[in-house]
């Protein structure tokens, strides 16, 4: 006579079709059938994945850059002059903080005034003095040969939303303001060639 409790190896062997209930799962000790039992549910998860995953094409489909916060300042030295984001709408913008007493700043801004001079003002650079005395920022600006437009953020507050918590930092925005590039610590020519592809 035909054991009733057959395994699972048992009904692949005999090449009978499986039943909604496995024929052989009465018969297991608890640990075994509760291992056959994750197993399936495994099989079934990836199985589900497999199917959403290949139809949605969210797996193969980047982020969106992430659009970056608004800017409203005053110049540097001219409380009554704005510096904006919104003055170079539809304009890819390079946006750097930094500040007077920051030693990788003192490197990285004479460059920055140059990268500006070589493209004519072509490809606007915004500055962003953090937590700085204007005086003390308005000499080092001078002395580093800057001519695009500097915001003062003596609070740190719109620094703190674009999320810089350790100067300097760069970003590279393209035309409509998302962040394609983000450098932490004193830019290079070689950040700003990439940044500037990037932003195009």
């Amino acid at each position: 006579m035909e054991n009733s409790e057959q395994t699972a190896e048992d009904v692949i062997s005999n090449g009978k079709e499986p039943r909604t209930r496995a024929p052989g799962l009465a018969g297991l000790s608890r640990g075994r059938a509760i291992g056959v039992g994750i197993g399936v549910l495994c099989l079934v998860v990836v199985a589900l994945i497999s199917v959403f995953g290949s139809t949605s094409g969210s797996a193969n489909t980047p982020a969106p850059p992430a659009l970056a916060q608004s800017l409203n300042l005053t110049a540097l030295g001219h409380p009554g002059t704005p510096v904006s984001l919104g003055q170079y709408r539809g304009r890819a913008v390079v946006v750097n903080f930094f500040a007077s007493f920051c030693v990788p700043c003192k490197k990285e801004t004479p460059l920055l005034a140059r990268f500006y001079r070589a493209h004519h003002g072509q490809v606007p650079v915004v500055g962003v003095d953090v937590n700085d005395s204007t005086s003390k920022a308005e000499r080092f600006t001078k002395a580093a040969g800057v001519t695009y437009p500097i915001g003062a953020d003596p609070t740190g507050l719109a620094t703190t939303r674009w999320g810089v918590v350790a100067i300097p930092q760069t970003f590279f925005l393209d035309p409509s303001h998302h962040i394609v590039k983000r450098v932490f610590g004193a830019v290079t020519q070689a950040d700003l060639d990439s940044g500037l592809a990037r932003m195009r």
